[in-house]
């Protein structure tokens, strides 16, 4: 259950990724953030996608431990990574790398349909739990499999993004990606990764943007 408590912390995370945005302007062109990708992070219960023993932790802007040796994203790079996509009301997108659900649940708050991949099948299914509880599952459909092989089935994507960092953008993805689309991804070897946008033109010509550099899971293919 969410309690004002919880919701001025969400406030305060809220500040928090306003300030770390004006800190990196200089790296993103810009002083601030969407507003409507700050309104939702404002509105999406965090804590209720975090191990019960990580809540009190829920709003520090610090990535999580949730298990698997996964982890959950800072707020800002949450933030930033949703902002990147320039989402429309109605896109369609594609996240690989589902965790517990909480970035799919921002995106649902911005996208017409995302379709989510999950390599590990008691995430995905935590993910599921948690979606529904919540009332965030109208808009989503989750799957349990490589990620790096997208969703073929629903291809093209107007937008993709990825939460985990392959060592190159897997060349599934980048087909994937439709004409005019943008893609948000971590790539590169541990230690020296980059966050990326991939853009592909009406044309099918693709142009890539490094943004910061991030430290994220790797994106693992199924043993």
């Amino acid at each position: 259950m969410d309690s004002p408590e919880f919701a001025a912390e969400r406030e305060q995370m809220v500040a928090a990724i306003v300030a770390h945005t004006i800190f990196v302007t200089g790296r993103l062109g810009k002083a601030s953030l969407d507003r409507r990708v700050l309104e939702v992070m404002g509105r999406v219960p965090r804590h209720e996608f975090v191990p019960e023993a990580m809540q009190p932790m829920a709003y520090a802007d610090t990535p999580l431990p949730v298990g698997h040796g996964k982890t959950i994203s800072q707020p800002f790079i949450v933030a930033l990574m949703t902002d990147l996509l320039q989402l429309k009301p109605d896109d369609k997108v594609l996240e690989v790398g589902t965790g517990l659900g909480y970035q799919t649940a921002v995106l649902s708050q911005l996208a017409a349909r995302v379709y989510s991949v999950e390599l590990i099948e008691a995430l995905s299914a935590g993910a599921a739990l948690r979606l529904k509880r919540l009332g965030y599952a109208g808009n989503i459909d989750l799957r349990i499999g490589d990620g790096r092989r997208g969703w073929p089935e629903q291809a093209p994507f107007p937008k993709i993004i990825v939460t985990a960092a392959p060592d190159v953008i897997p060349a599934t993805l980048l087909q994937q990606l439709a004409p005019g689309g943008r893609m948000v991804i971590p790539a590169g070897m541990k230690g020296a990764q980059q966050l990326l946008v991939v853009s592909k033109d009406e044309a099918g010509r693709l142009s890539t943007r490094e943004v910061l550099p991030v430290a994220f899971s790797a994106l693992e293919a199924p043993h």
